[in-house]
């Protein structure tokens, strides 16, 4: 029999993950262009039998929002969404995102797509899911070049919200906003502690035989390839045609 770890797409194993990560959560939003975070929302809320609220800005079976980001800040501000998804062109060890640019701000020599309001949400949603498709030592740096949105803030500082884990194509961080630093919680399938020390420029934490994350069971990938693919190419075609064979050109 194929060994199940071989026949599991990454961004599968990566759902999971975060299905994992929302366990408890009564509602988690996703913003744009954030296929896997939305696929493994969509995934805990069939776990969680409907109870759990997904809403995707960009959806529309699941985004009741008329008004976009403008709903979003107001839910999230009054304690109405227990969760969200983070990324950055440069993430560093004390979890500070860089949605800006590279070299020293204003002389950029790289510009992004800027940090719109993602220094708010991580102040006020409760559970903020750092996420990075490239793992390497420009993208997961020592420090960031322009802090869009600060890891953790000075004690005194009313924040109800900030970052829990941080997921790569490597590995799965935890962070521990006491120490201000990210601790290794488990390695994908076919990489080592030593490639993960060796692509990520910021010191962490690591137990000495980190575990092997987990790989959807039989019943998770079910509900990946049948009614979360569904649901997901309402938001993603591209990204369900290419990792689950939905939505097809006819």
């Amino acid at each position: 029999m194929k060994d199940i770890a071989t026949a599991v797409r990454p961004e599968e194993m990566h759902a999971s993950v975060v299905a994992d990560l929302l366990a408890g959560v009564r509602h988690v939003a996703v913003g744009m262009l954030s296929p896997v975070p939305g696929t493994g929302a969509l995934l805990a809320r069939e776990l969680s039998a409907g109870r759990m609220r997904v809403s995707i800005l960009g959806g529309r079976e699941h985004n009741r929002w008329t008004n976009g980001g403008a709903e979003l800040f107001d839910l999230a501000g009054r304690g109405g969404i227990d969760a969200f998804f983070l990324s950055g062109g440069q993430i560093d060890g004390q979890a500070n995102i860089n949605l800006v640019g590279t070299g020293k701000y204003p002389q950029s020599g790289v510009r992004w797509s800027g940090s719109f309001g993602s220094a708010y949400l991580y102040f006020v949603v409760p559970r903020v899911i750092l996420f990075r498709w490239e793992h390497s030592r420009r993208t997961l740096v020592e420090q960031v070049d322009f802090i869009s949105a600060p890891g953790r803030s000075e004690p005194g500082v009313h924040r109800p919200g900030g970052p829990v884990a941080l997921l790569t194509t490597l590995c799965l961080f935890d962070y521990r906003r006491e120490a201000g630093r990210f601790c290794l919680r488990s390695i994908h399938p076919g990489h080592t502690l030593e490639e993960v020390r060796d692509q990520t420029a910021f010191d962490f934490d690591a137990p000495d035989a980190p575990p092997t994350t987990p790989v959807p069971a039989a019943e998770r990938l079910a509900l990946l390839r049948g009614p979360v693919a569904s649901q997901i190419a309402d938001v993603y075609p591209a990204f369900a045609r290419q990792v689950f064979g939905r939505g097809e050109p006819g």
